[in-house]
């Protein structure tokens, strides 16, 4: 979203990381990257903790056994006496962990690996609305298109439309009350620097008409074009 919010997202990537065992990629682009703005350094003692919690104790010991929340593995330092197990890329079988080939049991391992990932989801806060909670546009963004999408929305609130934006922070899995905000307005636009691929995204998962504004052109969307694209979805609605 702004420079200063890279420290948090890759903290909270980290975290996440940490708790679900799954890897996490942090989506950045050149804007964020060489973009400034004051930032006040956190208190380390107010951050979220990260707990690790190393299994030490062998006795009904698997490798595959997880956590009922998370689905998540235990955590073995390597060497742990009674505690050794395979580790490898090839496929495992399910609590044990040896090396199985059947494929039964791999399509159990790839559907739990789906839904853990889902289960990500536990972690995600309320989407935040600026602007009214139902209306006429909803402009859906990620990343560096913050500061476009917010001066764009903001000259058009001021003329009085019901028109309303949410940054996504998570996209993978995505917010779970994503579905009923997209559901409270008449039209969605999603601008992006790139070809489209939120938006697609948001047609498949939600079945809603989302148009998107895409440019690939090396630079940062310009706000005037993407006021003047609200202004044409507003004025297409009546």
């Amino acid at each position: 979203m702004t420079p200063g919010d890279c420290f948090f997202i890759a903290y909270e990537a980290i975290r996440i990381a940490v708790k679900y065992m799954v890897p996490v990629i942090v989506l950045s682009d050149g804007y964020l990257a060489s973009g400034a703005e004051p930032w006040l350094i956190p208190d380390p003692k107010a951050l979220p903790e990260i707990p690790v919690a190393f299994r030490t104790d062998p006795q009904g010991f698997f490798p595959y056994v997880r956590d009922e929340g998370t689905l998540a593995r235990p955590w073995v330092r390597p060497g742990t006496p009674g505690l050794e197990h395979r580790i490898g890329g090839l496929e495992k079988q399910d609590v044990t962990g040896t090396v199985s080939y059947d494929a039964d049991n791999h399509d159990l391992m790839v559907r739990l690996r789906a839904e853990k990932v889902r289960r990500v989801a536990q972690e995600i806060p309320p989407t935040t609305i600026n602007g009214p909670a139902a209306g006429d546009l909803l402009v859906v963004g990620w990343g560096s298109t913050y500061g476009t999408i917010t001066a764009a929305l903001e000259e058009v609130q001021q003329e009085g439309k019901a028109v309303a934006s949410i940054h996504l922070r998570h996209l993978n899995p995505l917010p779970p009350d994503l579905g009923q905000i997209l559901r409270q307005y008449a039209r969605v636009l999603v601008p992006e620097i790139n070809s489209g691929q939120l938006v697609r995204v948001l047609r498949a998962e939600y079945l809603v008409d989302a148009v998107g504004f895409n440019r690939v052109r090396g630079l940062p969307l310009p706000t005037q074009e993407v006021r003047e694209t609200i202004e044409q979805l507003l004025q297409d609605k009546k």
